[in-house]
């Protein structure tokens, strides 16, 4: 893993007065979620602001996208190596969080013996202590937002209480986006599969109910989604093979 070896230049944490995150923060942050077009967007819009969290000097978010763990946004290349590095071994405070659905945080990573071989990577980058927050939305963990500083025991009650709070904020947003891709998407079938229908009831001279049942029998039976048996007979004008009559 010689890529882990590379040297990082750590990134100081602002000064005191810039990192006041009170209200007037978590209200930006709201609107700002509101307003990100898309799931990048939203997840980006959160780390940056996580960056304004006492003692935050880099700040990441993971997700489960369909049952896969994904590396969503990072505020530093080296956190998406740091992610990368939990996934291969299979271990590490961040994958436990993600798993059990609870906030881990490592005081001293020097000093760290819950997961042995994630804390001996750990001495290749210049991070000393981390903390990750579950991140929920309707009974259900879809991701984790984790906090980086560069020194040990930097994280607080109140930093963890902070984290919290930002991570209720990006659930609710991030589940939000994803309804809406869900809603654009099935719109955009439904769409796409009334078009295939109105090209096969003109040109076999169908009703509605058997152009249907000819795109669904023809997915069925060549394993293809109805949306994209749609989208081959818009495109082409045709399926391949027969129609399943």
């Amino acid at each position: 893993m010689d890529q882990l070896a590379r040297p990082y230049e750590p990134r100081t944490a602002p000064p005191d007065e810039d990192r006041t995150f009170g209200a007037d923060a978590f209200a930006r942050l709201a609107v700002e979620l509101h307003d990100a077009d898309g799931m990048d967007e939203t997840v980006e819009a959160v780390v940056q602001f996580a960056l304004q969290a006492e003692a935050c000097s880099y700040a990441g978010v993971a997700l489960v996208i369909r049952g896969s763990r994904e590396i969503a946004a990072v505020t530093d290349p080296m956190v998406a190596e740091v992610y990368q590095m939990q996934f291969d071994l299979g271990e590490g405070p961040m994958l436990t969080a993600l798993s059990e659905g609870i906030a881990v945080q490592v005081g001293d990573i020097a000093s760290e013996t819950r997961w042995p071989g994630w804390a001996a990577r750990m001495a290749q980058y210049p991070i000393g202590s981390v903390l990750h927050t579950p991140m929920w939305a309707n009974a259900q963990l879809i991701g984790v937002l984790s906090l980086y500083n560069t020194g040990p025991n930097a994280f607080s009650a109140d930093d963890e209480a902070v984290a919290h709070i930002l991570a209720r904020h990006a659930s609710v947003a991030v589940a939000s986006t994803r309804d809406d891709e869900t809603m654009a998407a099935a719109v955009d079938a439904r769409k796409l599969v009334g078009q295939a229908m109105g090209i096969l009831m003109e040109r076999f001279d169908l009703d509605d109910t058997r152009a249907f049942e000819i795109l669904k029998r023809y997915s069925q039976q060549n394993n293809i989604k109805l949306r994209d048996v749609a989208q081959e007979l818009i495109d082409t004008r045709k399926l391949r093979g027969s129609y399943g009559e």
